[in-house]
């Protein structure tokens, strides 16, 4: 597959992706009376992945956060000379995300960027006021396991087919856990989007949804070669 094309393929799937999460926790988890709240927030980003990963897998094999291409890099399951164009195009995604859903938004009475926009932090920037210390360790700890998810799901010596409901159950177990403490990324792209436009304090803080997913998808990438996955690159 053309590299242009795989390219196109994880803007729109990053776009759904944080379109359909981050949108998720903007326009419905709060809605008078009907809220979906933190398990219907956790489950629209698990539905993003795995409709996406069916979608579109086959083309790009759906990353659709830098972390995970990183992570796949390491575990020898993706051209090392692919990952800088990936990384834009998934950034890219998510920042044209983020601003359709910031227009959604803004034609609300009352809305203000001071929400957050679904934008990741800690210390006071934390839903439950958890520390920095508390955020980057389950970022990294999460992305983690993320990753160990998706490798043994899509080993060649996995069941055939079922990688994307894995992928997606764990994305959602991941938002169970996390949204209190971090609102959850395990994504860099994802936490980028929103904070290019709410700006001050979402890009102060933006550096750490950058660094603990990364680190955390490479460990995991190594552990996962360690463990005997297949190099498959």
């Amino acid at each position: 597959m053309p590299l242009s094309k795989r390219l196109a393929a994880e803007f729109l799937g990053t776009f759904w992706l944080v379109f359909g999460g981050c949108g998720s926790a903007v326009l419905a988890a709060a809605f008078p009376d009907l809220g979906i709240g933190f398990a219907g927030v956790a489950l629209a980003f698990g539905l993003t992945v795995l409709t996406m990963a069916y979608a579109i897998g086959h083309i790009s094999g759906c990353h659709l956060n830098p972390a995970v291409s990183v992570g796949l890099m390491v575990g020898g399951r993706f051209p090392a000379k692919d990952l800088v164009p990936y990384v834009i195009a998934q950034v890219a995604g998510a920042i044209a995300a983020a601003g359709v859903l910031y227009y959604i938004a803004s034609g609300r009475a009352g809305f203000d960027l001071a929400g957050g926009l679904a934008s990741n932090g800690y210390g006071e920037h934390s839903p439950g006021g958890y520390t920095l210390a508390s955020g980057l360790a389950i970022e990294l700890v999460l992305t983690f396991g993320f990753l160990i998810v998706i490798l043994g799901a899509t080993d060649r010596r996995a069941p055939a087919g079922f990688a994307p409901i894995a992928i997606g159950l764990a994305l959602t177990l991941i938002h169970l856990i996390s949204i209190p403490v971090t609102n959850t990324s395990v994504n860099p792209a994802r936490s980028t989007g929103p904070a290019v436009f709410v700006q001050g304090w979402a890009l102060s803080q933006l550096w750490l949804f950058w660094v603990a997913p990364i680190v955390g998808a490479a460990i995991a990438g190594a552990v996962y070669r360690w463990l005997g996955g297949e190099r498959q690159s």
